[in-house]
């Protein structure tokens, strides 16, 4: 509450300087109402006293809505919302919009902040009808799309985010492909769980023609394609990430080796993963390379390839499956201390975080593709190092 209290001192303040000057004037003003000076420190007093709603109705009755005072309102009701008392903010917000007095552009702040009030109170329907009022405001045009876009992707209604979001790109200059791709995204992965193989695709496509760099979009085809038994189809997709973004690598490359199992083609996956190793390096292409020489040459042969990819990029995911396959060949007491190391390696790796958001450094084993603390799409990725890849 002390943030309200210093939030009024400077309108406490400047009431009373006013009240001065007015009555300096002379006798012969008219008569009119009490300065504003007492109110004011009666609102500040219940606050002290800890008193809030008082203080509130209050200040809300003495608040002339006027250009030197609106910005007051907004203020409150702002700083009520930021502190969960949103019941407070819309009281504070719909007091303000009521007034006669109040000018267009003041009015269209106003409604903003409404709008933004019904957001954190859940009701999205109410925020709606208001942030479309203003869509068509030059002033707030843009705000109350991207509010109308945050509402949509809420609801997931999918459809209406990208209208939403392409009006958005052309009101304010800023490209948003990459955020509509998500969204077809999503219902390419609806269509996909109904069994709409075709709708899918259609969908896929969609998220494509918005971002060619949709990463997202080309491993749901893979997996569309894969599915259906289009194993050539699947692996064009999925080797479409690497150019994509690389960093998503290591997402595609078990998809890829069943792909070229089914229709087999082994060798070029082994071709393919040497490519990998050579030019992004990580971990996955050389667990995978290493479980192909396994089966073609061996464990042993596994084992000398390993032990020399962890030289150049140590790993605790790289050493834990090292230990495995050396614990194949291994007996007496130095299987003992492979499975001690075992342990070692198998805790360090329970519960770790796999993903992290590159914005706001969110961790989490599953891949988001939206991020559950900033809500930014694209921004999760694979984490990088001696504990990821």
């Amino acid at each position: 509450m002390y943030e309200l209290l210093w939030l009024l001192l400077p309108v406490a303040a400047a009431s009373g300087w006013l009240a001065a000057t007015h009555g300096a004037r002379g006798a012969a003003a008219p008569p009119g109402p009490p300065p504003l000076r007492s109110d004011y420190f009666r609102g500040l007093n219940y606050l002290l006293d800890e008193q809030p709603d008082k203080a509130i109705e209050l200040f809300v009755k003495v608040l002339e809505v006027d250009s030197e005072t609106v910005e007051t309102h907004l203020a409150l009701g702002n700083l009520f919302r930021r502190r969960g008392e949103v019941d407070r903010a819309i009281r504070i917000h719909q007091n303000l919009i009521a007034r006669p007095a109040l000018g267009q552009g003041e009015r269209g702040e106003a409604l903003l902040e409404l709008g933004q009030d019904y957001m954190r109170a859940g009701l999205l329907d109410r925020a709606e009808g208001l942030f479309q009022e203003l869509v068509r405001s030059a002033r707030f045009g843009a705000r109350a799309l991207q509010h109308l876009v945050d509402i949509y992707q809420q609801e997931k209604d999918w459809d209406r985010a990208a209208h939403a979001a392409r009006q958005l790109e052309g009101l304010s200059g800023r490209p948003h492909g990459g955020v509509i791709a998500h969204f077809y995204c999503e219902q390419a992965e609806e269509r996909g769980r109904a069994g709409d193989l075709e709708g899918a695709l259609d969908r896929v496509q969609r998220a494509l023609d918005a971002s060619s760099q949709c990463v997202r979009a080309s491993m749901i085809e893979g997996a569309l394609l894969e599915h259906g038994g289009d194993f050539r189809g699947a692996i064009r997709a999925l080797k479409r990430v690497e150019q994509q973004d690389p960093a998503y690598v290591p997402e595609v490359i078990e998809p890829l080796g069943r792909c070229h199992e089914a229709i087999g083609r082994s060798r070029e996956m082994e071709d393919y993963l040497g490519y990998l190793l050579e030019r992004y390096g990580g971990v996955s292409p050389a667990l995978a390379m290493a479980d192909l020489r396994a089966r073609r040459e061996g464990g042993e042969a596994a084992v000398r390839f390993l032990t020399e990819q962890l030289r150049l990029r140590p790993s605790v995911r790289g050493l834990d499956r090292l230990i495995e396959l050396s614990l194949a060949h291994a007996d007496g007491a130095a299987r003992e201390n492979l499975l001690s190391l075992k342990d070692l390696t198998r805790k360090l790796l329970e519960g770790r975080s796999v993903y992290r958001c590159g914005h706001c450094g969110f961790h989490g084993r599953v891949l988001h593709w939206q991020c559950p603390s900033c809500k930014l799409w694209g921004t999760v990725k694979p984490i990088v190092g001696v504990e990821g890849e």
